[in-house]
């Protein structure tokens, strides 16, 4: 007779322990509240009749984690992951075992590997050093620190338009340092072996309807020739040289003025020349130059020429001689419809073909692979009744760069920043789902394990399938809702008092059989 009434208090509780944990829990991130459920108690009869049976208590069915979805926050910490949706995180004990949970609160052990609070590692598919995903079987994802490899400018494109209403420049030729020779210059940085910037200049000359000249030149030679030239200020040769021609000048004896120059001349293109030799990429026609200027000191009429009263316009002369002027690299035709035309290109003697190639030397010597070679195209490039206008020019080198913070993205995907302005993918993480969650076994510490009843685990990324979507910054609070559990708290205990009172009524009627006469 005691029965139902002694059921009834072992599971208020047991609800009241469900109940407890629950509130316990209600800041825990990725917790997830569970549920008390009961089920009735009869005694059959032999004969299989039990209608009139009132039952004999309750028990405790089971108890059921609800894995609801709990509120995102946001946080400070990149590391900090939430899952807006289905799915577990994937994670490896020290010891290699795998646990699965909700909680996204992670950090860097000292060799770069993302762990929980437990020391797990969460688990994903790694990422190559050129930023490609490799999805075979998860790992530990390890972030990859390392500097940013530099890559050298190997394609170019200029997209552009040109303005079809320009007219052809009326001063003749064209001349770089002139801007009434052409009609427009753009620029574009590109990048040697070693990842050291250099300025690669296009000019656009218009030379007939529908016709463009395009010139370049890089920032090599020509931007340097000052440093060419001051190497004859710092070779002894040409000090001494330098030193005699002023020490003439002030002697005034014009026979002995003439020959110190040529001395001078002779010494310091000597000392120029040596320069030039050790620079990789300069062309022919830049050696001929500077050659002709200073092997041509023996005529004294030159010399004249040259120097006049100043002994600094050698150096003037000769930088001027070694300097690399832009080369025209391009003829661009359009058609009437203010498309580039690549049959009229072809039909060029010499054919013009796109993309064409640019060999640009590197100056001063930075010690990479020299010259650069950049295949350049113009594709997305127009010539419309409107004012010219650079829209896109795009290259593919860049110089190196450190890490300096990395995020999840919603599919996962691991993206660091660099310093360069690069970015590139350090590895993706990975979800699991099953096919019965609540078959899952709790592990404490926000983790689960997988079981026969739970059904094997299905991997994937994030926002396929089943799996939801990853936020950064952020962790999904516990599932417990605190007003509904107190609630529940004062119900259960209202449950624990009925039933103590229908063991105190069995007590009294007991009682009073006892004290029958």
């Amino acid at each position: 007779m005691f029965q139902q009434g002694l059921s009834g208090l072992n599971a208020a509780s047991k609800s009241l322990d469900v109940i407890g944990n629950n509130i316990a829990n209600a800041s825990t991130v990725g917790f997830k509240g569970s549920q008390a459920q009961f089920a009735d108690l009869y005694a059959n009869s032999l004969n299989g009749v039990s209608g009139n049976n009132a039952g004999i208590g309750v028990s405790v069915s089971r108890l059921a984690q609800q894995f609801t979805q709990g509120n995102i926050e946001t946080s400070n910490n990149p590391l900090d992951i939430s899952i807006n949706g289905g799915g577990f995180f994937r994670t490896t004990t020290p010891s290699g075992g795998v646990q699965y949970s909700r909680n996204g609160q992670f950090q860097l052990d000292k060799s770069g590997t993302i762990i929980n609070a437990q020391g797990n590692a969460i688990t994903g598919y790694p990422a190559t050093s050129d930023g490609v995903i490799l999805q075979g079987a998860p790992e530990p994802i390890q972030i990859d620190t390392a500097d940013l490899v530099p890559v050298a400018t190997t394609t170019a494109n200029y997209e552009l338009n040109l303005d079809s209403r320009s007219k052809v420049p009326e001063k003749i030729p064209f001349n770089a340092k002139d801007p009434l020779t052409y009609n427009k210059q753009t620029v574009l940085d590109v990048y040697d072996t070693l990842g050291n910037p250099h300025v690669l200049s296009t000019y656009y000359v218009k030379t007939d309807a529908n016709t463009w000249d395009v010139y370049v030149a890089s920032d090599g030679l020509e931007m340097n020739a000052a440093t060419v030239a001051a190497a004859a200020a710092t070779d002894p040769g040409a000090i001494a040289a330098r030193a005699a021609y002023q020490a003439a000048v002030q002697g005034g004896d014009q026979p002995t003025i003439a020959q110190a120059a040529i001395d001078y001349a002779d010494a310091a293109g000597a000392a120029m020349q040596a320069v030039l030799d050790a620079i990789p990429g300069v062309t022919p026609e830049q050696s001929a130059a500077l050659a002709a200027l200073y092997g041509g000191a023996g005529n004294p009429a030159n010399v004249g020429a040259i120097v006049g009263t100043n002994p600094d316009a050698i150096n003037l002369a000769l930088s001027k001689a070694i300097s690399a002027p832009p080369s025209k690299a391009a003829t661009l035709i359009f058609d009437q419809k203010g498309s580039l035309s690549t049959t009229a290109m072809a039909n060029l003697v010499p054919p013009q073909t796109m993309p064409f190639t640019l060999t640009l030397p590197i100056f001063p010597n930075t010690g990479s692979v020299a010259p650069l070679t950049i295949s350049t195209g113009f594709t997305g490039t127009t010539q419309y009744g409107t004012a010219t206008s650079e829209k896109a020019s795009t290259q593919n080198g860049y110089s190196s760069g450190h890490l300096e913070r990395f995020a999840a993205g919603a599919d996962g995907v691991i993206l660091g920043q660099y310093s360069n302005g690069k970015s590139r993918p350090l590895g993706q993480i990975v979800l699991v789902n099953f096919a019965n969650n609540d078959g899952l076994t709790p592990l404490g510490n926000n983790a689960w394990a997988e079981s026969s009843t739970s059904g094997t685990p299905q991997v994937g990324v994030p926002g396929t399938g089943a799996n939801g979507q990853l936020r950064s910054s952020s962790v999904e609070t516990s599932n417990v809702d605190l007003t509904a559990e107190l609630v529940n708290m004062i119900t259960a205990q209202r449950v624990y008092q009925a039933n103590s009172q229908t063991i105190k009524t069995q007590d009294q009627v007991l009682q009073t059989l006892v004290n029958l006469r």
